[in-house]
């Protein structure tokens, strides 16, 4: 419990970094926010395993690390796909703001990474 509760206090600080430049270049400055989404994600995962190995998981237990920073992308890209396609479906059917359809792509991405990255990327050797 107490490792999901830190995951959720990075996935905090990544869900800020990610919403708070989405919010400057797609609604304040006017970039796609497709486009911008895809690169605020890329950021925020790259955050997101910084501090996750700093204080969440314990890196290196299974993979070498340049395997395991490849695997966190990788089951990221699902997400990113999820974030994406959640983020088109908010503003372009749904017709809600960028930025609220941009915290619910956050929060449906949020326990995929978790599940996947604990039980696959980072679980212990057996």
């Amino acid at each position: 419990m107490r490792k999901i509760a830190r995951y959720f206090g990075v996935g905090a600080v990544a869900a800020a970094v990610d919403i708070s430049l989405f919010a400057l270049f797609a609604r304040y400055l006017g970039y796609n926010y497709l486009v911008v989404g895809f690169f605020t994600f890329i950021l925020a995962t790259a955050v997101n395993y910084a501090l996750s190995i700093r204080y969440v998981f314990e890196s290196g237990i299974r993979f070498a690390r340049h395997h395991e920073v490849a695997l966190v992308f990788g089951v990221s890209a699902f997400g990113l796909a999820v974030n994406q396609l959640v983020l088109y479906l908010g503003v372009a059917v749904v017709r809600l703001d960028v930025v609220l359809s941009k915290v619910a792509a956050t929060g449906a991405v949020f326990l995929w990474n978790y599940t996947v990255r604990s039980r696959f990327v980072f679980k212990g050797r057996s």
